[in-house]
């Protein structure tokens, strides 16, 4: 049966790039149909782009054969943009990470949004490191990267992203204008130097038994939360500049 189900894959993955060319075939998707009740399945309920892509996974499972999980949907857009957005004037400080792939998904993830700068400590692998680059999936090339700063010479206030009895709720802090939010090592948190000089404490909300995210997870997480309050100030802004109708 594994056979079929492997058939039927290719058949929907033929059927799913008919339908992006708004080309879909009666006679193919009849002819499934057919397979699939000769093999005793449920039909389609519908031949939608979402649901093709659900069945394509699902006779890969069947089959047991290994596909990446957004293998057809992702096609409906695959190409980065030729520009960003200006880069917003935050910096970004690594604290000793060790991990070579938490720092190129922390790269992606600054590039992502074009948050601003990122400046590295001694310890931290750097944008010459081959992992580095490969999980960054080029963006090392975008973002503004520097070593050895001082961190006196950083964008005040300092921010850093740490589990605390005395760390802010990350969705009760209001980001400032300008500013130098901190992420630490993956096992022992921000150095001492940097909790010394950090302005303010933040932290992820959790509920579950642990007690913190991976640094990378943790990162994106909180430039979601800035993404999402510089766009709701630019909406406020905006409003305020509306004329008054009543």
């Amino acid at each position: 049966m594994e056979r079929q189900h492997k058939k039927c894959a290719e058949l929907v993955r033929y059927l799913y790039e008919l339908s992006l060319q708004n080309q879909l075939n009666p006679s193919l998707l009849m002819l499934y149909h057919e397979f699939l009740n000769w093999m005793k399945e449920n039909p389609l309920n519908n031949s939608t782009i979402q649901e093709l892509s659900n069945r394509y996974h699902y006779h890969l499972k069947k089959a047991k054969l290994q596909k990446k999980e957004h293998h057809l949907l992702s096609t409906v857009r695959t190409q980065d943009r030729s520009t960003g957005n200006p880069s917003w004037p935050i910096s970004i400080y690594l604290d000793n990470l060790r991990s070579a792939h938490n720092v190129g998904s922390i790269i992606r993830t600054v590039e992502a949004f074009s948050l601003g700068s990122i400046y590295f400590s001694t310890q931290t692998p750097y944008t010459n490191h081959k992992q580095v680059q490969n999980v960054s999936m080029g963006a090392y090339q975008w973002v503004k990267c520097y070593q050895n700063e001082d961190l006196n010479d950083l964008t005040q206030p300092i921010i850093a992203l740490e589990t605390s009895e005395e760390a802010i709720n990350l969705y009760e802090f209001i980001f400032p204008e300008h500013f130098t939010l901190v992420v630490g090592n993956e096992e022992y948190g921000c150095s001492q130097e940097i909790l010394t000089k950090a302005h303010y404490l933040i932290e992820i909300p959790l509920r579950g038994r642990k007690n913190s995210l991976n640094v990378a997870n943790a990162f994106a997480i909180t430039a979601g939360e800035i993404y999402r309050q510089r766009k709701t100030a630019k909406i406020y802004e905006y409003l305020a500049l509306e004329p008054n109708n009543e």
